[in-house]
């Protein structure tokens, strides 16, 4: 098999600690991805020198993990975890292992690691050490646990939703012995903190297969991180507009939303009210009267659950809340939309919502709204061509205009401003300084 072409950097330290007298290789997800073709992100190194002799053989290092044998090396501000081949102890917290021991075997470190297809180190000297059929697994395309997967899965359970977020990144399925023992273990996922949970779903939804969330369901693990997606995959809609369940229907719109972190949040739980406001009709026809609301509302207590941060949450809970609004085909109507969501970028993420939302309902109707959309779309191009004022910002007077113009200061100037908006988002020719001066000395008297 072909050489890996390793960084220049990367390179260097490996050479340096081989002048030393020293094992080095890069090792885990670079080997993995250089094989199937890909960009590593990040090039570790593991290596037989201890981490004090590391900190010797380089200049600028940092103290990472020490205590787990992790020292990161900086040359010219990149920087390169160098790890100490290790054993590690017995894992008392699903988690992390109680203590670790240094080995001079690369085959000790190794063995460790969660899945084959991580557990290949190379380097120019040695070549490939492949030493658990890591290779064979990347053709066969499939995700196995380096020895027993319970075993793995109990020191750490976090590997578990791992597996189905590398599944979704590189299109491979599960071994049965993987898929079985997630299914056994999965409840032991409650150990492990929602930050490193967020994280791994986060980057399951931004994979090319975010529709392999199913996956998660059908192992087990949204019971356990996420009850509230198991609810929605057995929500029926017999509903002229819609050809799936409300979980069918929510994979499939992820799939038809840029790999974007929030836009495929936003997807993820625009409908999880369905199942709070479900009704039929006497027709036999399901309705789901305010789910948005009822969305917006399970949406911010799963992520402040899943501890995400301030911004992520409140944008995605934005469009959720405004993701079934219909703005009339004018460009008042439009501009008013895109004030009343929070302003032109969080409209053009409202339309490509729209858009996804459409795409996964029944095929009777995704024609005339695909055409609805367009138009909207149009509209919203000529708005933004003309330059329309859409916010306070944009308004050509300020409450300091109005100040010097002989208004009191108070609550009023804020009141008058929103009310001068308001006739500007339906007349934006309107917006000149001398006219909405005038305005506001007219509603002084109303």
């Amino acid at each position: 098999m072909a050489m890996i072409e390793i960084p220049q950097k990367a390179e260097q330290i490996l050479r340096v600690l081989h002048e030393n007298g020293y094992e080095a290789y890069v090792v885990g997800g670079c080997v993995r991805d250089s094989l199937l073709g890909r960009t590593p992100e990040d090039w570790d190194i593991t290596t037989s020198a201890s981490p004090a002799q590391v900190k010797q053989l380089f200049s600028r290092t940092i103290d990472t993990g020490i205590r787990h044998g992790t020292v990161t090396v900086v040359l010219d501000r990149e920087r390169f975890e160098v790890t100490t081949y290790r054993i590690d102890g017995e894992y008392e917290d699903g988690r992390h292992p109680k203590q670790v021991t240094f080995t001079s075997s690369l085959e000790e470190d190794l063995k460790r690691r969660d899945f084959t297809i991580n557990a290949m180190a190379y380097s120019d000297e040695s070549g490939f050490v492949d030493l658990f059929g890591g290779r064979k697994d990347l053709q066969d395309q499939v995700i196995r646990c380096v020895g027993h997967s319970a075993e793995r899965f109990r020191e750490d359970a976090l590997r578990m939703l791992r597996a189905v977020r590398f599944a979704a990144q590189l299109g491979f399925r599960l071994t049965d012995s993987v898929r079985g023992s997630i299914y056994e273990l999965a409840y032991t996922l409650k150990q492990v903190s929602a930050e490193r949970i967020q994280a791994e779903l986060v980057r399951l939804l931004i994979s090319p297969r975010p529709h392999w969330f199913r996956l998660a369901y059908e192992c087990g693990i949204t019971a356990v991180v996420m009850p509230e997606f198991d609810r929605i995959m057995t929500q029926r809609q017999n509903n002229p507009h819609h050809a799936y369940s409300t979980g069918e229907h929510t994979l499939v719109a992820m799939q038809n939303i840029p790999a974007d972190k929030v836009l495929r949040l936003t997807m993820l739980f625009h409908d999880m009210g369905k199942p709070e406001v479900f009704e039929t009709d006497e027709a036999g026809i399901d309705h789901f009267h305010g789910h948005a609301a009822h969305s917006e509302g399970i949406a911010r207590q799963i992520m402040k659950r899943l501890k995400f941060d301030n911004a992520t949450t409140e944008t995605v809970c934005t469009l959720v809340r405004n993701h079934s609004r219909y703005p009339k085909l004018n460009a008042y109507s439009v501009r008013l939309t895109a004030y009343e969501i929070g302003g032109p970028q969080l409209f053009e993420q409202f339309l490509q919502v729209k858009r996804s939302d459409v795409l996964a309902q029944h095929p009777d109707v995704i024609g005339a709204k695909l055409d609805y959309l367009k138009e909207v779309e149009h509209i919203w191009q000529d708005v933004k061509l003309h330059g329309d004022c859409l916010s306070l910002k944009e308004l050509a007077v300020s409450g300091s205009d109005l100040i010097a113009d002989g208004r009191k200061p108070g609550p009023q100037i804020g009141e008058t401003l929103h009310l001068l908006l308001m006739e500007v988002l339906e007349f934006p020719e309107r917006n000149r300084k001398e006219y909405l001066l005038e305005r506001s000395r007219e509603m002084r008297f109303m």
